[in-house]
């Protein structure tokens, strides 16, 4: 596979649909401190039966945003759906919590410093840390915002490596080749991507 020329430089922004839009800016610019860099008014745009609605903005720093949308006459009744989930995705009981949290939003932070102070100031608020954990090679905070979006901040406690980045085409590229067969497993998972390292090893130490 060739590799394309990589030209983004980052997120622009991440929307989001709120049915409180004075909660959204108390959790993001008066409780995390994220300010209101940009709205849109926006009265009689698309369709005849489009709602007027306005579009905000919050910086999340390196030029990056995180944006919502507040539509004027919608109300949370109307979306319709099951008891979990938020605002735009509402799921049935039968749902696993797992699930729904798996769609997220992460911002990251320079340091534990950083994190921690972060947790300070949602511990004090409405909408205070459940849980405070460390991955592989982050460690994150997490809660819901209060369209019931899950909310995450991350610090990094050590650089990725290339050799992860190798491992994780190699896991990627098993992924792909496992799940376009029967019955995808984990199981399957690992005796693949073994076979595409057993593969791969003899072209490694030239190209290292």
């Amino acid at each position: 596979m060739s590799e394309l020329d990589h030209r983004v430089r980052g997120v622009d922004h991440v929307a989001f649909p709120t049915f409180d839009p004075a909660a959204t800016v108390r959790f993001y610019r008066d409780v995390l401190g994220f300010p209101v860099v940009h709205s849109i008014c926006a009265a009689g745009w698309g369709p005849q039966d489009h709602p007027d609605f306005i579009h905000f903005f919050f910086d999340i720093g390196n030029g990056d945003r995180i944006a919502f949308f507040y539509y004027f006459g919608l109300d949370r009744g109307s979306i319709g759906g099951g008891p979990k989930g938020d605002v735009h995705s509402r799921f049935g009981e039968h749902v696993p919590d797992w699930f729904i949290r798996s769609r997220h939003l992460a911002i990251h932070v320079d340091s534990e410093e950083d994190l921690l102070e972060y947790r300070r100031r949602l511990d004090a608020s409405e909408w205070p840390c459940e849980m405070q954990v460390k991955h592989e090679t982050i460690e994150s905070i997490y809660t819901h915002d209060p369209n019931g979006y899950m909310f995450e901040m991350t610090r990094a406690m050590r650089p990725i490596t290339p050799q992860e980045d190798l491992d994780a085409n190699l896991t990627i590229d098993a992924l792909l080749d496992v799940v376009a067969g029967p019955e995808p497993t984990f199981g399957k998972l690992l005796a693949r991507k073994a076979e595409l390292i057993v593969e791969r090893a003899a072209s490694w130490e030239p190209a290292r």
